[in-house]
């Protein structure tokens, strides 16, 4: 493995109205969906993953993907994601007209695939290069995630060769990025590195995105590894929100304020405004009624302003 290096900026994507928000119980309205993706725009986030289109009665916190695109501001400068399982929800994503990218799933295990998407591994791959090629024809991009690329909740480990593999034929399809996803946060920074750097020789020039959940305390390790490694996309949940109601065990995100303050603070560049994220932070933690798992957020502001 060669010496690690650092970048000197990233490309980070909020994931929060989505991610964050898919495994909980208590629905949150699109008013407030709204606002989070209106925050997070006003805190620098240029890609934010919106909702996904999938079955309202499997998830039903994203019932109101389309009410919520119909509600998105008007910005050339923001990439609105969709996330989709099969053509089908591609379809409903694209007829919205507000979805930039479509955001296609794949599984590294078959247990899995089936109990996320009802399709073994290759299957799924297969479906996502479909959503990949189907965006291309409606004049839209596409990014492919490997979910389960650290480990799996019903088959343990992966074998590196197996995600190495898959993402070799996702870039075949040509999406923006593949991303590696750490769906129930097994993963560790060794491993991290390792993947991150297989992958990216295995699909160069395309990036590797890399998408952490902090389920065992490893997620800002995890994405220091990565960017480490040469990842050049990071996903993150204001707040620490997060879980995946098909992945039992499955905790939050990392929290996008912890993400960019620790890159930040390393001299690696984000776009992002701290203060404002905190700000949006602290609005969500009062509209889910609860602490929430970020811890940026929770402490006292580092450095504090010069005094005029």
């Amino acid at each position: 493995m060669s010496t690690p290096s650092h970048p000197t900026a990233i490309t980070f994507v909020e994931v929060g109205p989505r991610d964050g928000l898919q495994n909980e119980k208590r629905l949150i309205s699109a008013a407030d969906k709204l606002t989070l993706v209106q925050l997070a725009i006003g805190a620098g986030a240029r890609r934010i993953e919106v909702t996904s289109f999938v079955n309202p009665q499997k998830v039903p916190q994203m019932a109101d993907a389309e009410a919520v695109c119909a509600g998105l501001p008007q910005r050339d400068d923001v990439t609105y994601i969709g996330l989709v399982m099969n053509l089908r929800g591609a379809e409903r994503a694209l007829a919205t007209g507000r979805i930039d990218q479509l955001g296609a799933v794949c599984v590294a295990t078959d247990r899995f695939a089936m109990a996320n998407q009802g399709q073994t591994s290759d299957e799924s791959v297969a479906a996502a290069k479909a959503i990949i090629a189907l965006a291309r024809e409606h004049g839209r991009t596409a990014q492919a995630t490997i979910a389960a690329s650290f480990g799996c909740p019903f088959e343990g480990e992966v074998a590196e060769d197996r995600v190495v593999a898959m993402a070799a034929s996702l870039a075949e399809e040509g999406p923006v990025e593949v991303a590696l996803a750490d769906t129930i946060g097994v993963g560790n920074p060794a491993h991290v590195a390792r993947l991150v750097e297989r992958v990216r020789g295995a699909i160069g020039p395309l990036p590797v995105r890399v998408h952490f959940h902090n389920t065992r305390g490893t997620g800002l390790a995890n994405v220091w590894a990565a960017v480490a490694a040469g990842a050049t996309v990071v996903d993150g949940a204001l707040g620490g929100l997060g879980g995946c109601p098909f992945a039992p065990g499955a905790a939050g995100n990392v929290a996008s304020e912890d993400v960019v303050y620790m890159l930040e603070r390393a001299g690696i560049a984000t776009g992002m405004d701290l203060k404002r994220m905190i700000e949006a932070s602290h609005w969500l933690a009062n509209v889910m009624d609860r602490k929430l798992p970020g811890m940026v957020a929770q402490a006292p502001v580092f450095p504090k302003a010069a005094e005029e």
